[in-house]
């Protein structure tokens, strides 16, 4: 019992920690959306700063995840998941108390650091935690807990600014952070059997310059994306893809001499991790460009409330709640190749289906297309992160988790942008145009699925270590 118990005690902290840590972030970007009408009127701010204050956070994210994976890996996903988590509360805090926009702004940017401490550490503490033939169940768990989250954001934050201002949707963090943050820090990790074989040489070194220019080349593509569709090209959007050639290009290379590079060759050359992340860009890219898109043409020419639009859209968050274990199950039955091949697939049918939609609509044919919306989208989304984290050797879990995290990022602005962008281009056709292309996004992921293992998953090119044997009578 005194062998197993601190085993017993860090994977339920470790999955309890994961699980609320993503879910504290999905329920802030959705409740925020609610919020910031009320924030702008109270604060007395413009169309613009209100923006911003998305804008800022989704920037400081996207550009430090995987320098935060990289700290994980080396100081360890726990410290690293109490740092983000008990910040982002601090900061939910201070917006909660700001007394102007420029407050707000400045702390949504400290927020969205500390998020980007906090998001890879869910992933890289349940590879830490968990045998790799195991790590599908938590990460389905993961994705059921951020779907219900999603769900209920909106209805959440709805009632909370109706009954108690904008400021009490970022006084709603505290609790739960503060809380995870002191359970994290309290559960020591088990140490791992064996002899002591010193520091992972995954963990000898901390590429700066190769994070910074990895930092650069997101920023500029994060702030494009966002910006084109608000602005069209000017000189500063029109300088962006420049920058992020140029960031890329030299990442690329820095990489390749680094003696210790932000992302460990067994992870850059992995043709299996490369093709998880280009599937998880795609298909969110496709889910969220449908979901901008549809909300347009559901309230603007069905004519629908903001509620009722919601309802219609509803079977697609009931499915990724019920889905994400479902897709454990098959990815376990039938291997991940052709378990993403078919969520690609029906992520695809959905999207045709609602760019058939017109004016005459009825709301059966509009859920129908949501179910297989969500169904498809969770089923690709579990399979493929699990995959990532999987194929990832346990010292570079963290890098591995930031790369996942930020496929998760810059797929759902590039689906947005496109989305806007071609609504703009042709006003009057609806969103046939613009949810075709998105179609062809997740039709894409179907292919690079084919690069996915099949049935034989081999865990990583590093080989599996002594301590992913699993703990004698541990269970799942």
């Amino acid at each position: 019992m005194t062998a197993t118990a601190p085993g017993r005690a860090h994977r339920a902290v470790t999955l309890a920690s994961s699980v609320v840590g993503a879910v504290i972030v999905a329920l802030d970007g959705t409740v925020l959306t609610v919020a910031q009408p009320a924030l702008g009127a109270d604060l007395g701010a413009s169309f613009a700063q209100v923006q911003w204050t998305s804008t800022g956070y989704l920037i400081a994210v996207a550009g430090l995840l995987v320098f935060a994976g990289r700290l994980g890996d080396r100081h360890g996903h726990q410290r690293v998941f109490a740092l983000g988590i008990l910040g982002f509360g601090a900061a939910s805090a201070g917006i909660g108390l700001a007394p102007g926009i420029g407050w707000v702004i400045a702390l949504r940017v400290a927020q969205g650091v500390f998020g980007a401490l906090l998001q890879p550490a869910t992933l890289g503490m349940l590879r830490a935690a968990y045998p790799p033939d195991r790590l599908g169940t938590p990460v389905a768990l993961r994705a059921s807990a951020i779907g219900i989250a999603a769900a209920a954001g909106p209805l959440l934050g709805g009632a909370l600014v109706d009954l108690f201002g904008w400021r009490s949707v970022f006084f709603l963090n505290v609790p739960p952070a503060l809380a995870m943050g002191v359970a994290a820090l309290a559960v020591r990790t088990p140490a791992a059997p064996g002899p002591r074989t010193g520091r992972p040489a995954a963990a000898d070194g901390l590429d700066v310059p190769g994070a910074c220019l990895l930092t650069v080349a997101l920023v500029a593509l994060v702030h494009t994306l966002v910006a084109v569709p608000e602005t069209g090209w000017t000189a500063t959007t029109a300088a962006g893809p420049a920058v992020v050639a140029a960031a890329g290009i030299a990442f690329g290379r820095r990489q390749r001499r680094a003696a210790s590079p932000l992302v460990p060759p067994e992870i850059l050359g992995s043709a299996t991790i490369g093709a998880a992340l280009g599937i998880l860009v795609a298909v969110s890219a496709a889910l969220l460009g449908t979901l901008f898109a549809t909300s347009w043409f559901l309230q603007r020419i069905l004519g629908l409330d903001p509620q009722e639009a919601g309802l219609r859209a509803l079977p697609a968050g009931v499915m990724m709640v019920l889905g994400a274990p479902l897709a454990a199950v098959l990815m376990r039955r039938f291997g991940p190749r052709r378990t993403v091949v078919a969520g690609a697939l029906v992520l695809t049918l959905g999207i045709v289906l609602l760019a058939r939609l017109g004016p005459g609509s009825t709301a059966l044919p509009i859920g129908c297309a949501f179910l297989l919306l969500g169904a498809g989208f969770v089923t690709v989304m579990v399979t493929t992160t699990a995959v990532a984290v999987r194929h990832a050797p346990k010292a570079s879990a963290g890098v591995a988790g930031g790369l996942q995290q930020t496929a998760m990022n810059i797929g759902p602005t590039l689906g947005i942008a496109v989305a806007a962008t071609l609504m703009s281009l042709t006003p009057g056709a609806g969103v046939g145009p613009p949810l075709t292309v998105l179609a062809v996004f997740s039709a894409t992921a179907a292919l690079l699925a084919l690069k996915l293992p099949g049935y034989e998953d081999p865990v990583s090119t590093a080989g599996p270590s002594p301590a992913d044997a699993p703990p004698a009578r541990l269970g799942r």
